[in-house]
């Protein structure tokens, strides 16, 4: 059985977008979260949570989460 949490539907819909894309490589352990498609970022920051933060121009289209079945709880960046 598969559930979700109040707090897990909570950060959803607070996302800068409606509409979301996600992709997981587990062999890299990698999480791509998309929230335009394409992105068309031009410019990317990692950030100290360690997750890598796409945009385009000041919109944040894309977050990339680095080793992300090690990842319990981080604080949110989102803008």
């Amino acid at each position: 059985m598969v559930t979700i949490s109040r707090e897990l539907i909570d950060q959803v819909l607070n996302l800068p977008a409606r509409q979301m894309w996600t992709d997981y490589d587990a062999e890299a352990d990698v999480l791509y979260i998309s929230f335009r498609k394409p992105q068309q970022a031009n410019d990317s920051i990692m950030e100290d949570d360690g997750n890598i933060y796409h945009y385009r121009d000041a919109e944040l289209v894309g977050i990339t989460v680095l080793n992300a079945s090690h990842q319990k709880t981080a604080p949110s960046r989102l803008k």
